[in-house]
């Protein structure tokens, strides 16, 4: 093999590779479609930190 094949051949390979990642990242954004307004609405209207049942048993056990 001719050193100006074996160059090709790697460019070849290198592009193969480079236009597949950028397809498969192209797929991956198409796939997921960007968040929609009415899924914040749905969300439960509180959030954060709350002391249930189960995380004040835990606390009062741990009191030494």
């Amino acid at each position: 093999m001719s050193e100006r094949a074996k160059r090709l051949s790697r460019r070849n390979f290198l592009l193969a590779a480079g236009a597949g990642g950028v397809a498969t990242a192209a797929a991956i954004v198409a796939k997921n479609p960007p968040p929609s307004e009415s899924s914040d609405k749905s969300k439960r209207a509180t959030r954060g930190y709350h002391a249930s049942e189960h995380v004040n048993n835990y606390y009062r056990t741990t009191k030494v």
